[in-house]
């Protein structure tokens, strides 16, 4: 295995290791988005793991970290509609505190939207 740099993602075995995490990242958003919707609702484990996957997604595209198998943006558009009409049927339901509704769906939709651009943008 080859080495080019002194830094943590400098080497085959670093960028094998990257690229398996970024999949991983992947692999785990697309289940949960194929999955029942019930399990994507605001209150639910994956209505609170897909944002933060999509986050660390996002400053791994952006820092040039991708994977073999690249993220198209129209996959991450797909996602957020779909995640999106779960969290919009589902969270009046919840009686979220006045403000929070606004604030959490401008943050939801940046998320999606920031990764769709990275990964444009880096082709990823």
């Amino acid at each position: 295995m080859g080495t080019w740099g002194s830094g943590n993602f400098e080497s085959d075995t670093a960028r094998d290791y990257l690229s398996s995490f970024v999949d991983r990242l992947v692999a785990e958003v697309a289940e949960a988005m194929d999955g029942d919707p019930v399990a994507i609702e605001p209150d639910e484990y994956e209505g609170v793991a897909v944002p933060c996957r999509l986050e660390l997604l996002h400053v791994l595209t952006r820092a040039g970290h991708t994977s073999d198998t690249p993220l198209r943006p129209e996959l991450v558009e797909q996602w957020k509609k779909h995640f999106m009409a779960v969290w919009e049927r589902t969270i009046d339901g919840l009686e979220p505190a006045q403000g929070f509704k606004e604030q959490r769906r401008a943050v939801l939709i940046r998320t999606f939207d920031q990764l769709a651009e990275a990964t444009a943008a880096h082709g990823a």
